[in-house]
């Protein structure tokens, strides 16, 4: 693979984790959720925003889940073809940060997907199905982590 050709990818990879991270933070943001250790900025009085998952207009739900499919399916993806990625992102707490992120948003988006009224039903379908994969990706991606950071160095 190209890491093997190129190891400096090493140190891209290193220094593209925290924008990875930086999306949780977004989804947990808009969601008007904050993830412990998440964000090194303090958040200001003023900025409070009352926007949660569950009032927030239909579009930018869909956005959300939409961003948030794609980014744990992409995330799954290379980890399933590269494992050896994997005590990268461990460098940077990606376990404890993913976890962190699961426990706070996945209840609450999907809390806000059931409890919208849809004119149309597909809508919700699609959402709910989204919602659905995203979770599992999750964590899919969360057991090649715990697989190739805990246990393979276990076994050999």
């Amino acid at each position: 693979n190209i890491f093997t050709q190129q190891p400096s990818y090493f140190s891209d990879l290193d220094e593209t984790l925290p924008t990875v991270l930086q999306v949780f933070s977004n989804i947990l943001q808009k969601c008007g959720l904050q993830c412990e250790g998440a964000s090194a900025e303090p958040q200001k009085l003023e900025e409070r925003v009352n926007v949660t998952a569950g009032n927030m207009p239909l579009e930018e739900l869909k956005d959300i889940v939409l961003y948030l499919c794609d980014t744990s399916t992409t995330l799954w993806a290379f980890l399933d073809v590269f494992p050896l990625a994997c005590q990268t992102f461990q460098k940077h707490e990606f376990c404890y940060r993913l976890a962190s992120f699961y426990e706070l948003a996945i209840p609450e988006l999907e809390s806000a997907i059931k409890k919208r009224r849809y004119e149309n039903n597909s809508v919700f379908a699609d959402l709910w199905r989204r919602i659905s994969h995203s979770r599992k990706k999750m964590i899919e991606a969360f057991h090649i982590l715990i697989n190739q950071v805990c246990l393979q160095p276990i076994l050999e």
